[in-house]
């Protein structure tokens, strides 16, 4: 399970606290080395995001594991929605998405918020629709923050989760565990301050629980109408999730 897996092997701090940590260490570089990375094409994959939650117009959204902001962003220029708040437990990645945001000019309806998705700081039934691009695999108790997450959807409310996953059809398959084995870690060692950080996200992101094995577990939290949708042959995964 991801939460077996921390980006520090021989610290014996807590998985949060190493995730923390890693995320401060390469929010400098996070950006650009993530557009090298997925070949770009993880800002597609945030637009089909935004797409799904744009349907459901929400006024409240709120963004966890946002990083340096992209996702909570296109969400604000995308949808009509009053109030956006971008939630992470790294406070190096979000003083990066707090300039993203000014530059946007949207400082009057992004909140930039450091907290944890593990215990959200909002009342039950208040938010219109939640999303987490990359960041559920980064979760210390993954079911304890769904169940959060849950918490704090209004009734009807959804979940759009974005998440890396392996195709299952060759060639794609065996070309993704060469490329996340081997490419990625590497690519990381040469251009990242953390030389563990890449070798680490590649790692969790082949034992997540992805597919119907993830849509299992939001059906276990609670979760109705649960739905994933392929992206690149499987490479990432989006699932789609209401609370009744």
């Amino acid at each position: 399970m991801a939460n077996e897996v921390k980006p520090y092997k021989n610290n014996q701090t807590g998985k949060k606290q190493q995730v923390t940590k890693m995320f401060d260490n390469i929010s400098g570089e996070y950006d650009g080395l993530n557009r090298v990375i997925s070949l770009g094409l993880d800002q597609k994959w945030r637009d089909n995001v935004v797409d799904l939650v744009a349907q459901s117009k929400p006024d409240v959204i709120m963004d966890i594991a946002t990083g340096t902001g992209d996702l909570v962003i296109k969400m604000a220029q995308k949808t009509n929605a009053t109030k956006l708040i971008g939630l992470d437990i790294s406070s190096g990645m979000l003083e990066i998405g707090k300039i993203k945001v000014s530059k946007e000019e949207l400082d009057d309806r992004i909140e930039m918020v450091l907290g944890d998705s593990e215990n959200l700081k909002y009342d039950d039934n208040s938010i219109d629709a939640i999303t987490v691009s990359y960041g559920v695999r980064n979760f210390e108790d993954l079911e304890k923050g769904l169940s959060e997450i849950l918490r704090v959807l209004k009734p009807g409310g959804i979940l759009v989760v974005l998440e890396t996953s392996v195709p299952a059809k060759f060639p794609f398959k065996q070309g993704y565990y060469l490329y996340s084995n081997l490419i990625v870690p590497t690519l990381g060692k040469l251009f990242s301050k953390d030389k563990t950080a890449y070798g680490y996200l590649s790692k969790s992101a082949a034992q997540f629980p992805h597919g119907e094995a993830f849509n299992n577990i939001l059906k276990k939290v609670g979760f109705n109408e649960v739905d994933n949708y392929l992206q690149f042959y499987g490479a990432s995964t989006i699932y789609k999730a209401t609370k009744g």
